[in-house]
C-alpha cells in the first residue's frame, strides 16, 4: 500500500526550544524517503518519530544556515553505521559544497554506502523518476537558497459508466490499458487524465518568484512563517517569510494543504499563525505544524 505523508522532525528556526527542534522534515514518498533540512538533533527525532536511516533515499538540503544544516553530520553517520543497502543522492546548493563536505566528513567513521553527491546551481530539474520529477527553485535569502518541488506525472483514471456504455468488462479494461485501444473504442474514450500529486518545501525566503513557481498548484506546501505579520520589516530584512504572506502565497497559488513551520522562539502562541495565514484569504486545509507531527498528503482530485 502506497504511503505519502509528511513526518515533522523539527520546527524551530534558528536555535531550538524546550518544545520545538532545529529543523528537519521527511516526506514519504511511497516507497521513497526525502530527508529535507536535517538541522542539529535530526537523528534522535527520527528514533523519536519512528524513521528509520533505511528510510531515506534524498537528502535535499535548501541552505547552510545552522538549523537547517548541523544534523547532516549525524544522519550520514547512521546511514553508514546501518548499512542502508541502497544508494543515497544528496541535492544542496553548489555554492555550499564546502560546508556539505565539512559536515559529511565532521569526524572519522567507516562510509559503507553510496552517497551521490548532486549539487544545485541554477532552477529546472534535479532527477527524474517513475514516481516523480524533482526540481528546484532559486529563492532570497542572505545566503543562496533553494527550494524544491515533486511532481508526480499525469495518469489516467478509468470511468466505470463509459466502459460499461462500450461493454468492456475483466480483463478487456486492462487490454485497453496497454494497447491504447480495444477494437473501434479508444482509451480516451473510456478514462481521464488523473492529475499528479504536487508537493512543494520553501524553507528561508523573501517573497520572490521562486516561491509562487515552486506552490503553484500544489497538493501540499511546507513553507516557512517566521515571524508573524506586524514583524514584516524584520521578516524582509533577516529574508524570511510572515504568517500572512505564507497564506497569501498559498491562495494565490490555489494549494490544496499549507503547512505552516520554522517558527521564531520570539513566539509562544501558535495559533496567532493559523489565524493571520486564514486572514489572508487562505480557504484550503491548513496545519500549523509541531515537532513529530505526521500529515497526510490530500487524496488526489
Amino acid at each position: 500500500m502506497s504511503v505519502r505523508e509528511l513526518v515533522v522532525l523539527g520546527t524551530a528556526s534558528q536555535v531550538p526550544t524546550r518544545h520545538r527542534n532545529h529543523n528537519g522534515y521527511l516526506l514519504r514518498w511511497d516507497g521513497a524517503g526525502i530527508l529535507f533540512d536535517p538541522g542539529e538533533g535530526t537523528q534522535r527525532q527520527m528514533l523519536r518519530a519512528g524513521v528509520a536511516a533505511h528510510d531515506l533515499h534524498r537528502i535535499c538540503v535548501t541552505h547552510f544556515h545552522g538549523d537547517h544544516s548541523l544534523g547532516l553530520a549525524g544522519v550520514i553517520q547512521r546511514i553508514n553505521l546501518d548499512r542502508v543497502p541502497h544508494e543515497i543522492t544528496a541535492h544542496y546548493p553548489e555554492s555550499g559544497r564546502q560546508f556539505f563536505d565539512r559536515l559529511r566528513y565532521a569526524t572519522a567513521y567507516r562510509e559503507t554506502v553510496p552517497l551521490t553527491e548532486a549539487p544545485v546551481s541554477a532552477d529546472g530539474v534535479l532527477a527524474t523518476t517513475k514516481a516523480y520529477v524533482l526540481e528546484a527553485r532559486k529563492l532570497s535569502h542572505p545566503v543562496e537558497s533553494y527550494g524544491y518541488r515533486l511532481v508526480e506525472p499525469d495518469g489516467l483514471r478509468m470511468l466505470p459508466e463509459r466502459l460499461a456504455a462500450h461493454g468492456i468488462t475483466g480483463a478487456d479494461v486492462g487490454l485497453i490499458q496497454r494497447e491504447g485501444a480495444l477494437g473501434d473504442v479508444a482509451l480516451a474514450d473510456v478514462s481521464e487524465v488523473r492529475r499528479g500529486q504536487r508537493f512543494a518545501f520553501v524553507m528561508d525566503t523573501r517573497l520572490c518568484d521562486g516561491v509562487y513557481a515552486l506552490a503553484d498548484g500544489c497538493d501540499m506546501l511546507v513553507v516557512e512563517s517566521t515571524f508573524l505579520d506586524e514583524d514584516v520589516r524584520l521578516a524582509a530584512d533577516h529574508g524570511h517569510l510572515t504568517a500572512g504572506q505564507a497564506g497569501a502565497v498559498a491562495r494565490d497559488a490555489g494549494v490544496r494543504h499549507l503547512v505552516l513551520t520554522h517558527f521564531s522562539q520570539r513566539y509562544s502562541e501558535p495559533d496567532e499563525f493559523e489565524r493571520q495565514a486564514r486572514a489572508a484569504g487562505f480557504e484550503g486545509e491548513l496545519t500549523v505544524a509541531h515537532d513529530l507531527l505526521r500529515v497526510p498528503l490530500p487524496k488526489r482530485r
